[in-house]
Order: C-alpha cells, then structure tokens, then sequence
C-alpha cells in the first residue's frame, strides 16, 4: 500500500488533482515515473509539490536568493509597474486599485483584463539566469460586490442589504457566482470580504458591513469565504470557479471614534475584540486563507505595527496560519514609518505589503535592513512561507498550474451576468429589500398606472454604489456604462406591463394624467471610503421629500425608495410616503426592487442595523435612540400605521452662519496672515507660507497652502463659538507634526491629515468637542513643510455635543 506524504485527506482539502495524487505517491518512491529537472537549472515548481505542502515551501524558501524572498512580500498595482518589471523583480502578488484598469484602462472590457494576467504570469515564470526556483505571481482585486471592476459583470446588493437578507446559503452562493467572474479574467485573489462590524453608522464604509450584530457578520462572512474559496473539506476546494479570500480588515475599522475612516478605536482591549474580532475566528473556520490588516489604530497604535493584534492574537489565540496583506500604503502610516521605509510593519507580523506605487523603495530598504540586521531572516523566511503556502493551496505551486486563460473559466466571457447569476443578484436585491411602513399602498396591484419619480429611478451607478466600475462609484457613470443591468424604474415598467398596468418615468414628478401611485427613488449619491465619512445622520437630499409632499398634496399615494449605504435620519420622508421601503444598494438588478413593490416576492429583509429617531450624531445600536430595532421589517400585509414622527433636527437647523472664504474670495472683514504679512485674499508669499490659486470646480475656487518648517497661517473673522465647517484637500502625508488652534484650544490634527492624504476633496467641523475654546480666530502650524488646499471656509451653529470631524 502507498502512502502519501501529505497528512490524511490534505490533498484533497487543498484542491489537489487525483493524478497529482498519484504522482506524488510514485515520487515519494523515489521512482523514474517523477518529472526531472530541465537542463537549464530552473526547477519548475511542480516537480516539487509531489513531496507535500511543508516540504515544497520549504525547499522553495531554501533556494531563494533575498531579493527574490523581499519581492514575494511587495504587492505593487498594475499602473505602476510593466511587464519588464515582473521578468526582473519577480513580485510575489500585485493589485488592481479601485481606479486602475489594464493598460491605464479602468473601463477596459474583460479580454483585456485576461490578457494582462497572462502577460504578468508569463513575465514571473521566465527561466531565471542564476537557477533559482520560479514562483508564479497572483493578481488581487477587491470584488466587494460581485466582480464590478470589469464592465458588464454580475452587481450584487452591497454587504449591508445581504445582511438584511440575513441567508448564509444566500451569499455563499454569491461568493460562488463571484468567484466564478473573477476567474473568466485570470484573477486569483479576493480582498473580500468585509467582515467589519459598523458601529457608528457616520462611516462611509459601512455599506460594506453586514450588521451592527457580530454573530450575524461573522455567519455571513464566513459564508461568502466558503462561497469564493470552497468547502476546506471537500473536492475542488480552491479548484475550479474559486478564488482566494480574505476577511480585512483586521480589526476595529468599524468601531472608530466618530465613524472616521481610517481612525482611532478606543477602549479595554477586551471588549473591542468582543465586537469587532469576533468574525475572524469563524472566517479562519471556514478557510480563509487571506486577511487583510486595518488601517485604523487601536488605543492610539496603528495595526500595521501592532505585534500584539497581528502575530500575538491573530496567529497565536486565533490559529490563522494563512498569510496577512496591508492595505493600501497602510504601513506608511505607523509611527516612525514612510511608504518606502518600514520594518515595523513586518516584524510586527505583516506578511505582504500592500505598496501601489513606491514598491522601488521599499524593496531597497527592506533588503538593506535585513543586510544589517534590523529585519531577522528568520521573519522574512516565515513570511515568505506564509505566501508560498496560499500559493500551494490555490495550484500556483502545483503540477496543475497554468497561465491564467488556461485555467477553468478562463476566458468564458458569456459568465459574466450569466442568465443564473443575474437571477441570483435579482433575488438578492429582492431578499435585501425592507419595508419600513406601508399604509396600504404595497403590494402595488394588477392594472395600475405607475408614475416613477426621482432622479434615482433610471440610475443603475446610484443603485450600485460605491466600488463599482470607478472607486467611488457614480460620477460621470451613465447606464450605457452597464450593458448587463437594469435599472429600478425598468423594473417597475416590466412589472407593471405583465400586470396589465402602465409606468411612466418622470424625474421630477410631472404628469398630464394622474397616476395611480407614485413610487419616488432618491437618495444617497455614490461614495466610498473617506469621501462618504459624514458628521451626523441627517439625510439633506431634499429631492425625494419634495417629490413626496407634492403627491401627497395631489392626494396620489406614493412609495418611497430610499437608496442609502447606511440608515440615516428620514423622518420628514417617512411622514409623507404611504409606503417606504430601504433598498440599500441593490445592485444591477432593478427588478428584484421592484418584484417586492408588485409582490412578486415577499417582504423578507429585515434591519440588520438599528434605524435612528434623531438626526444627530450618537451612534444608535440596539434599542436606545433607535427608531426601528435590528430585525425590524414589515410584511406586504402589514398595514399597521406608523405614527407620526418628529421632524425637528437641529443638525439641519444649524446651517445658519457666515462665510469665511468662498468662491476663490474673502468675505468681508475676514483677514489671512502668515506671521507678519497680511495675505490679501488668501494670495501672496511669506516666510512662514506660500498661497497661490487652486482650481477645483472653477478657476481659482480654493487655494493651495504650503506651510514652511515650523509656519503657520492664521485666519481672523467674525463669530465666537460657532464651530468651523472647511472643505480641504491633501496633496500629501505631512511629515511632521500639525496642530490646528482656535481661540486658547490647541489639537494635534496629524493623524487626520495623514488619513486625508491623497484622499481627495473632503469636509472638516470643527467644534468644541475637539477644541473647547472656539475662537474667532483659525490658525495652521506644521513642523515640517506641509501642503493643503482650501476650498470654504464657514462659521456655524451646530447642535450641542456634535462631534468634530475630518
């Protein structure tokens, strides 16, 4: 009897063919039946994967000169580096950003993306002239829902309607369906999913968290772990239709101080990873050979360079022995760290680092460091093994391994919105779909004439949200952009016409015949990290109330359809519609909104996230301050009526106040100095600073400051303790300290601009929260040189304890 080297049921568990099996049985042997090594000195990798997972990284590390050990640890993305590159390098992985496309092409359609993955495989398994082994590269994309880099894939409902369908065999096989389109384009790796758990709704990822509930976002995460991998257990786990997962971020990105993407998480230890560690141990379960490290800190140190969290607890208390990837640029941000120079990151744990376009740098300096001693080579070779051994896992390393269009799916264009995986989005978007109140108006019956206002209704970007074809999502998108899609206001037509009835799109509400119902689609405008960062969840759009309180008036029964990335403050719309429905995100598949609005469906979502009463800026989980409870939703046939709620929200109140700097101009009797030298309308030069105009959204709009070392610039106008309401841009992470002050209050504000940086447009409030003795005065310093444009500057009144905000 044979007996194979790798432990009982391994090879199976990983994936591994029976006739690779077979052939690691007879190597074992020592038999002529194994393949040999090729003349030119280069031993394929298959050959030896015939002697099991341990022994085949092994050997791999143990023929690996540093710089081929240090380039399997660095992930550029596909815009910074060339083919050229991979041939001399040999990087171990490499990315798509959310902006970045093939060739400079983020539209660019799949056969392109295939073709790219050929040429960066082909380029890392080029013999190498000193004979070292040849380790394939892996391509890695975050397809958060579904494969939407690619243009005309399969649009799932974000993370947050899936958690309000609550179904793990749901989203397992959403994961399935996913992985399946990622693999028609040669893409190995996921960097999903996000198993964050979103306790302050202000954040502008929290779309992408399943629940406030951790039991929840750990099932469903798990789930879409197993769904984009595979049973860990059964045949054809990373086989076939399957990719590589990661759970990210690790941990406490949903829990920072006043929802600030990026930001500090604070508190005992063991009551933060009572909430938000609590869905890795179940995505480790279920396989998850990735996870990905946070960018937030915790008590004030940054997980990219925290050993206790990445090696102490994630390896130790937690077993994971799969591989652990920073996120974007994210080890640039621990103390002591730049892009380019940051040991910290990996003896503290990190495995790969996540450098889009300073990988030069970095792949230097860690070499250097590990020459003198700083970085052990035990930490690099452990490292290493932890890449190798995903590897292994997916058959990169195994006789079975191909050149991406190869593989599978490869190049099965026609699976991409596939008949099946649009019915899968569509029952998704149904599933996900909550009534919040109906009087009556739903189902919408047979035979009705349906007028479908907003200008939401006919927009698939708005639908989709972020992280969809761009990193923002929506922008200049158009629905000629989704050629596999429909939009909500489709939906409703298709579903009115089977019922014998009619439906009429009208944006903005106008009709020559009176409809029988109104279904009204607004809200939130797409976004994603930092730019969907908010100080309060009062929704502002006043489109959709509008349109409601119109038909109202016009005694037509209206549904709301309320498109939104988090709940937020609605009561004004809620007053005015007869029904109203939170639709989330629901993706490409406008007819499953509207399957639920005819019945066709049930009414089955339930909140998975506490809906708020108020308008401020208190994070509301579980029952205290919540208007409707997590696992509220009503049925088609639930009528009951909903009282009539407050419309007072002094958040909204608030917005009276003075402009300081508006239109590329100062308001009257408001000054600018920098030192000694007044600056006249925010232009001129001095010691201490440099300002010029900057175009944003017009000529010379804003403008752009460059302090000096240890500079300042000082604004003075009118107003006493009203808070301060700035919209500014960071070109570049400081690198020294800034502190803003106002009146005899001082806060250190690096942290913020760090995170601002390169982040585009953004909106800070000032309040008393963060500086107590609100002046009429607003002044800058930086200890190293440090630059920031300026768009608006304005005093206002805020509502009592409102948060600070960047």
């Amino acid at each position: 009897m044979i007996t194979f080297p790798w432990e009982e049921g391994f090879a199976m568990r990983v994936g591994v063919s029976v006739r690779a099996m077979a052939a690691a049985a007879v190597c074992g042997l020592g038999l002529s039946a194994c393949a040999t090594v090729p003349e030119d000195g280069n031993t394929p990798v298959a050959v030896a994967t015939v002697q099991g997972e341990d022994a085949v990284v092994a050997d791999i590390v143990s023929r690996m000169t540093l710089e081929r050990k240090i380039a399997q640890l660095i992930q550029p993305q596909i815009n910074s580096f060339t083919a050229e590159d991979m041939e001399r390098y040999r990087f171990g992985s490499y990315l798509n950003g959310g902006n970045g496309g093939p060739y400079g092409d983020e539209f660019a359609q799949a056969s392109e993306w295939l073709r790219l993955a050929d040429e960066m495989y082909d380029a890392s398994v080029r013999p190498m002239p000193n004979g070292e082994p040849i380790v394939p590269v892996m391509w890695g994309t975050d397809a958060v829902h579904g494969h939407t880099n690619v243009p005309g894939a399969t649009i799932f409902p974000h993370n947050i309607g899936l958690g309000a369908a609550g179904d793990p065999d749901l989203v397992r096989r959403i994961g399935h369906a996913t992985a399946m389109e990622i693999e028609v384009t040669g893409i190995d790796w996921n960097f999903s999913p996000t198993v964050a758990v979103a306790r302050n709704d202000r954040w502008g990822r929290t779309y992408e968290s399943y629940s406030e509930n951790p039991e929840l976002v750990a099932t469903l995460g798990a789930a879409l772990v197993e769904g984009l991998q595979g049973d860990p257990d059964a045949p054809g786990y990373l086989g076939t239709g399957r990719v590589i997962a990661t759970a990210k971020h690790f941990f406490g990105d949903g829990g920072t101080t006043n929802g600030v993407d990026q930001g500090d998480v604070n508190g005992d230890l063991a009551d933060l990873m009572a909430v938000h560690a609590v869905p890795y141990p179940a995505a480790i379960e279920a396989g998850v050979e990735t996870i990905m490290a946070s960018f937030n800190s915790i008590n004030g140190r940054k997980m990219h360079g925290n050993e206790r969290l990445l090696t102490d607890v994630l390896r130790g208390q937690m077993g994971f022995d799969g591989l652990v990837v920073g996120d974007w640029n994210g080890h640039g941000q621990v103390q002591g760290c730049t892009v380019t120079d940051c040991p910290e990151s990996l003896l503290a744990g990190l495995d790969i680092y996540m450098v889009p376009d300073d990988w030069r740098g970095l792949m230097e300096n860690l070499i250097a460091q590990v020459n003198d001693g700083t970085i052990p080579m035990a930490r690099v070779d452990e490292a290493v093994t932890r890449v190798l051994r995903v590897k292994y896992r997916a058959g990169l390393l195994g006789p079975d391994s191909q050149r991406p269009s190869e593989r599978g799916l490869a190049g099965q264009y026609e699976l991409l919105a596939s008949p099946e995986h649009r019915a899968l989005a569509r029952e998704a978007a149904a599933r996900s779909q909550v009534i919040l109140k109906n009087d009556g108006v739903l189902p919408i019956q047979p035979g009705t004439n349906v007028l479908v206002a907003g200008s939401a209704a006919h927009n698939i970007a708005q639908a989709a949200g972020g992280w969809t074809l761009t990193w923002q999502g929506g922008g200049e998108l158009s629905n000629d952009d989704f050629p596999n899609a429909t939009s909500i206001y489709d939906g409703i037509a298709q579903a009115a016409a089977s019922g014998g009835g009619s439906a009429t799109l009208s944006a903005d509400g106008s009709y020559t015949a009176t409809p029988d119902v109104a279904v009204v689609v607004f809200g939130e405008r797409p976004y994603a990290e930092f730019a969907g960062d908010v100080p309060d969840l009062a929704f502002r759009d006043e489109e959709g109330l509008e349109l409601l309180r119109q038909f109202d008036a016009a005694g037509i029964p209206a549904v709301a359809v309320f498109l939104s990335g988090r709940p937020m403050w609605v009561n004004r719309e809620l007053n005015a519609a007869d029904g109203f429905v939170a639709s989330w995100l629901p993706g490409s598949e406008g007819g499953g909104v509207a399957d639920v609005l005819f019945g066709a469906r049930p009414a089955s979502g339930r909140l998975s996230f506490s809906w708020p009463e108020s308008c401020g800026a208190t994070p509301v989980n579980g029952a205290d301050g919540a208007l409707f409870r997590v696992g509220y939703g009503r049925s088609l046939t639930d009528t009951s009526p909903l009282r009539q709620l407050d419309e007072e929200c002094a958040a909204l109140e608030a917005g009276a106040g003075a402009d300081w700097f508006v239109s590329g101009r100062l308001s009257d009797g408001i000054r600018v100095r920098a030192g000694e030298v007044d600056m006249a309308q925010m232009l001129g030069t001095a010691p201490l600073a440099t300002m010029r105009g900057y175009d944003r959204n017009a000529q010379e709009d804003a403008r752009e400051i460059t302090i000096a070392d240890n500079g300042y610039i000082e604004f003075f106008g009118i107003g006493a303790d009203e808070a301060y309401r700035i919209a500014y841009e960071v070109p570049e992470r400081p690198e020294g300290t800034v502190t803003i002050t106002s009146g005899t209050s001082r806060l250190d504000a690096t942290q913020y601009m760090a995170i601002a940086a390169g982040k585009g447009w953004r909106e800070m409030v000032l309040t008393a929260a963060c500086l107590p003795a609100l002046g009429n005065t607003l002044r800058i310093d930086a200890s190293q040189e440090f630059t920031l444009r300026i768009h608006t500057i304005r005093r206002e009144d805020v509502a009592e304890g409102t948060d600070c905000a960047f």
